[in-house]
């Protein structure tokens, strides 16, 4: 679409230099790591709030699209312009506006790095839980945007059980602040957590309160292997059951060994499964909690429980964890990860479906992930045209076994336009609907994030 005239004077009028209309710059502003792209028709970088509700109320009085944007580390198409319209960038307001150690507490803006924040807080003994493996370069607006997690998510929660209060700019044009710096509160609906996860589908957000955590005094690490996906699986069900939680816990299953090991070496052991576990606490109590959790890990089809007793070991035993990710792309550069979740005793019965999917659509499949909480990436993989047509395919699939196990499409990647279709086989007609009156009531054109999260409107 061409942006009115009107409509590109007052974008001037707000943002000066901070436009870009040319198309070559427009281009870097168009795709993310789903590797989907689309070219839009203007880019803004905003710098502070006020500017934000300017812009918002320009684009909808002339009924024009808006798409905020991080880094673009998405995988799933949610922040690519799709409709045209204006590519909202908040590489400019990432400012950290206060750290409030007192209160355990920090007010960033969305274009702060996670990482940055982390090592701003490192400095006050505290940290912020979500830990995406994206985090060097993902922006808390992005973590807010898909509730982000992480390893860590299995003892602190993810993004949204780690934000406070948000100021924000609805699609309507109204401006508004919800949540209080306070842990506790019951004033009305939360629209905080309503916020966190839409995807820039209700309102945008300009500024976060996050609540943090004291950074733990020491931790131990530890790796386990076992013969098979099912001796792995009932481990984390005790390891779960028990009164020490593990600050991670991460899954491989055996195809995922296998390629780490040819990518990464001898130190990689052979096995059916294994389980990478971590605990955190005070140095006085900490052998206490890696022995309660190593006497769950053990049990039938265990091969080896090893303890890590310095930096080194800690980095051999998260070195197959480590070279997953480069061996994927390097067996598939087009790679389909899905981030589903079902309850963690129902991870075998996973595993063994993708299995049996892989064989019958001649497609490598390999599962990895957060096991705590039963957020098992699945990792489709074709090595070429033929395979990547089986694996759209194969995805469909994949998803109904998903929601056959009682789990759900998403843990913490987010929905947007990869997966907005399979939306009503995890949530019925009357939920969906509920969620398209919450859309209309924040954003009544329709101009925010268009055609992301939620499947098309079905006329009754």
């Amino acid at each position: 679409m061409d942006l009115p005239n009107a409509l590109i004077d007052q974008l001037r009028a707000t943002f000066g230099d901070a436009l870009v209309t040319d198309e070559a710059e427009r281009l870097v502003y168009g795709y993310d790591n789903s590797r989907r792209e689309a070219l839009p028709d203007a880019v803004v970088f905003p710098t502070s709030h006020e500017q934000v509700v300017a812009l918002v109320r320009a684009s909808r009085a002339h009924r024009v699209p808006l798409i905020a944007r991080g880094r673009g580390t998405n995988t799933t198409g949610a922040s690519v312009p799709i409709a045209g319209g204006i590519v909202v960038s908040f590489e400019r307001m990432n400012r950290i506006l206060a750290i409030d150690p007192a209160n355990r507490l920090a007010i960033v803006e969305p274009g702060v790095l996670n990482a940055d924040l982390q090592m701003a807080l490192r400095a006050h003994a505290l940290f912020w839980p979500p830990d995406p493996t994206s985090a060097p370069y993902c922006t808390i607006g992005g973590n807010l945007a898909c509730n982000a997690g992480g390893p860590r998510a299995v003892k602190y929660g993810a993004t949204r059980d780690n934000v406070l209060a948000l100021r924000a700019v609805a699609g309507s044009g109204e401006e508004f602040r919800c949540g209080k710096p306070t842990t506790k509160g019951a004033a009305g609906y939360d629209l905080t957590r309503v916020l966190i996860g839409s995807e820039g589908t209700l309102a945008i957000i300009t500024e976060a309160t996050l609540k943090l955590t004291p950074l733990p005094s020491a931790t131990r690490t530890l790796r386990a292997t076992y013969t098979n996906v099912e001796s792995a699986a009932a481990a984390v069900a005790r390891i779960m059951a028990q009164p020490v939680t593990p600050s991670a816990l991460e899954f491989l299953d055996d195809e995922s060994l296998r390629l780490a090991r040819a990518y990464g070496g001898d130190a990689i052991p052979v096995a059916g499964a294994m389980l990478l576990i971590e605990a955190d606490g005070e140095p006085a109590t900490l052998d206490a909690s890696a022995a309660a959790i190593s006497r769950a890990a053990e049990g039938d089809g265990l091969l080896e429980l090893a303890v890590a007793v310095n930096a080194a070991d800690v980095a051999r035993l998260w070195s197959a964890r480590k070279a997953l990710s480069p061996a994927l792309r390097t067996l598939s550069p087009k790679k389909i990860n899905e981030d589903v979740v079902v309850p963690v005793s129902r991870i075998p019965d996973l595993v063994s479906a993708m299995r049996e999917l892989a064989l019958r659509h001649a497609l490598p499949i390999v599962c990895f992930g957060h096991a705590g909480n039963g957020n098992i990436h699945v990792n489709l993989l074709p090595r070429d045209a033929d395979e990547l047509a089986r694996a759209e395919d194969c995805l469909r699939e994949v998803f109904d076994v998903v929601i056959r196990l009682d789990g759900t499409l998403s843990g913490e990647h987010g929905i947007g336009l990869a997966k907005r279709d399979f939306m009503p086989l995890v949530l019925d007609a009357g939920a969906l609907a509920l969620m398209q009156r919450i859309k209309d009531t924040f954003d009544p054109d329709g101009i925010l994030n268009p055609g992301k999260l939620l499947p098309d409107r079905i006329s009754p």
